[in-house]
């Protein structure tokens, strides 16, 4: 399955596997995608875990081979060390034992070899990207997964995985105003300390967002149905009005209450009863009768 491009962005080619888990007694379609447009700060933070990754190799090979060892097997054993510290890494260690002659103090005599005291041995340590650990954590960066109650065939419709993730890859609007739930300006400004409270806010926050939809959609249809625009920022008419834009024409309205008696300290202007009569909402149920 491939994505519509554009110039700025190359298309993206998906890659799905279809599959099922149990989450608290209950079975769910699991769609496993693997997206080619890798998200750029999920790669950057791949540059970082294998640059974290090598230095940590390299201040193990320092620690190990500080200095010369005084016998080979002494050098065979830590060179064995050596080799299982990357087991974990995202590198390759390629590890030669050099043989290292020392001589003593003074020339030898005329027409005598130069003969060593003494062989240390030190190791020589080379260090390799391991390419398919490599490829296999970029690859799972691109990886997503998609868990839907909805089965792969059903009375209405055999749902594709190919069909589910087109369905989801269509929901961009509904995923932005999710996004709009979890900003931590609104999430972390709130301490709860009870789980019952953590779930009554969830529920007062997707009603909140479910009648800003409901605004948005009712304004949209009735320009749509009437062909009257409403007016937009710089007092501009729009065709695609918004709640958000519909709001910042109320922000003057003050209500006096008198007792049982309310009025408004000044009457609606034209813009907001444009906006009340797309809306149908009756100008005088905010004031007493």
């Amino acid at each position: 399955m491939a994505e519509s491009q554009s110039e700025k962005r190359p298309a993206a080619i998906y890659r799905h596997f279809d599959t099922t888990v149990t989450i608290e007694d209950t079975c769910y379609r699991a769609i496993v995608v693997h997206s080619s447009a890798n998200d750029k700060r999920r790669q950057k933070r791949i540059d970082r875990i294998i640059k974290n990754s090598k230095d940590e190799l390299e201040k193990t090979i320092k620690n190990m081979v500080s200095q010369p060892f005084k016998c080979r097997p002494d050098a065979e054993i830590a060179a064995e060390k050596l080799a299982k510290a990357t087991e974990t890494s995202l590198h390759k260690m390629r590890v030669d034992i050099a043989e290292i002659p020392k001589y003593g103090k003074g020339r030898p005599k005329t027409g005598e070899v130069r003969k060593p005291q003494r062989i240390e041995y030190d190791l020589k340590v080379t260090i390799e990207d391991d390419s398919e650990k490599i490829e296999k954590l970029r690859l799972d960066a691109g990886c997503f997964v998609l868990i839907t109650n909805v089965p792969i065939q059903d009375k209405d419709q055999n749902w594709s995985g190919a069909e589910l993730l087109r369905l989801y890859k269509e929901q961009d609007g509904i995923e932005k105003n999710f996004g709009f739930l979890k900003d931590p300006a609104i999430v972390n400004a709130i301490f709860l300390k009870k789980p019952q409270r953590v779930e009554a806010l969830g529920l007062i926050l997707l009603i909140s967002l479910l009648l800003w939809r409901l605004v948005e959609r009712n304004l949209k249809l009735y320009v749509k149905n009437t062909g009257n625009l409403l007016p937009g920022w710089k007092k501009q008419l729009t065709r695609t009005p918004t709640s958000f834009m519909m709001t910042t024409k109320f922000l003057n309205i003050l209500i006096i209450t008198v007792g049982k008696q309310r009025k408004l300290a000044k009457p609606f202007n034209k813009t907001q009863l444009q906006y009340l009569e797309a809306l149908e909402v009756n100008p005088k149920c905010f004031v007493s009768p």
